[in-house]
């Protein structure tokens, strides 16, 4: 299960932030591009390009009751904006270096702040969401759908910026707003002993005319589904077996791709991500941890960060949590950690067998 959960993270988080990792980066301009669930009245207005609509179905094979547990994931952006206090801000008296922090006079928003050595910028985060639907009998699904309501209301957190000498000269402030959707899963018969199941996921949430990067705040990022079935087995898109061909071309995914996970062999567990992958992917043992990059060599990466200047890693830190702890792990490799990024043999006969 760890081996899937990695490739989960992975995906959820494919380009999330690339590098050079920083705000002012041109590759950063543009974010969120893989898996976005939009408005529905959004993407009606803008056409297929944003849909509203993800949708996977695949095969599951199983003579007995066969159960399936289906989640749905994705990313929802939120908006970190800095500010200082144009009055005085102070630490509760008497409240010990763990006590409430109050603060006097208005909080002007500003693009960036300096506190002694730390620099904090306001841009986009994001946090994580997970819709459960639970273990269900495949044969209860037949003509009865299960829906489970999305509903996340909009709300926002305040963390106070101090100087050393215990004065709340500013806060970064974050705010999220609300979404609703819904993820159905149904089932009919394909053939004897098999069932097609489909997992939809749709979002409702209201839409004020606004542009892309607003509406962005109210969808449903880098969106992905994982199925896990007991008492049947899941029955690979890619390569078929001739006698559910037809039936897994008949199949109908929109906007994501559904393929097997875990052990090679093992086809209990299914993920369908927004980004083509075969069956089985793998994440390379070398690897040191998330870069959000897959599309580049994990060793080339490393080094690059390692080569910014002072000025650059600063803005890194700044810019994202995600980016800092890349800087962070970047910093703390040994040499023997580096090479292992070099390159390695394997023979992947020995493995299958």
């Amino acid at each position: 299960m760890d081996a899937v959960k990695k490739i989960a993270e992975a995906v959820l988080y494919e380009g999330y932030i690339l590098w050079p990792y920083r705000r002012s980066s041109t590759k950063n301009q543009q974010r969120w591009t893989f898996g976005g669930v939009y408005p529905r009245a959004y993407s009606e207005a803008r056409g297929e390009d944003d849909p509203w609509i993800m949708q996977t179905q695949c095969l599951v094979v199983g003579d007995e009751e066969p159960t399936i547990e289906v989640k749905v994931r994705f990313l929802h952006v939120v908006e970190r904006k800095v500010g200082r206090y144009a009055g005085v801000g102070s630490r509760e008296s008497g409240a010990g270096e763990t006590g409430e922090w109050t603060a006097t006079g208005h909080l002007e928003f500003v693009d960036e702040l300096r506190i002694g050595e730390g620099r904090y910028l306001s841009w986009d985060e994001a946090t994580e969401r997970e819709e459960a639907v639970g273990r269900l009998n495949l044969s209860e699904l037949l003509g009865s759908p299960r829906r489970v309501e999305i509903d996340v209301p909009g709300g926002s957190g305040e963390e106070p910026l101090v100087e050393p000498s215990g004065e709340a000269v500013g806060a970064v402030v974050r705010e999220w707003r609300s979404l609703r959707g819904a993820v159905e899963v149904e089932a009919e018969p394909s053939r004897e002993g098999t069932f097609k199941v489909t997992v939809r996921i749709t979002n409702t949430t209201p839409w004020g005319g606004e542009e892309r990067e607003a509406v962005l705040k109210q969808t449903f990022v880098s969106s992905h589904t994982a199925l896990e079935v007991e008492g049947g087995e899941f029955v690979s898109l890619m390569d078929p077996p001739e006698e559910l061909r037809e039936a897994a071309q008949e199949c109908e995914n929109i906007k994501t791709w559904p393929v097997l996970v875990g052990e090679e062999g093992d086809r209990s567990m299914m993920l369908s991500s927004p980004i083509i992958l075969y069956d089985y992917p793998q994440i390379a043992p070398e690897s040191p941890g998330d870069l959000f990059d897959g599309t580049e060599i994990d060793q080339l990466l490393v080094l690059n960060v390692m080569t910014l200047t002072d000025e650059e890693k600063q803005e890194m830190r700044a810019s994202d949590p995600r980016a800092r702890e890349i800087l962070e792990r970047c910093e703390s490799m040994s040499p023997e950690d580096l090479m292992k990024l070099h390159g390695t043999f394997r023979d992947f006969r020995m493995l299958r067998e």
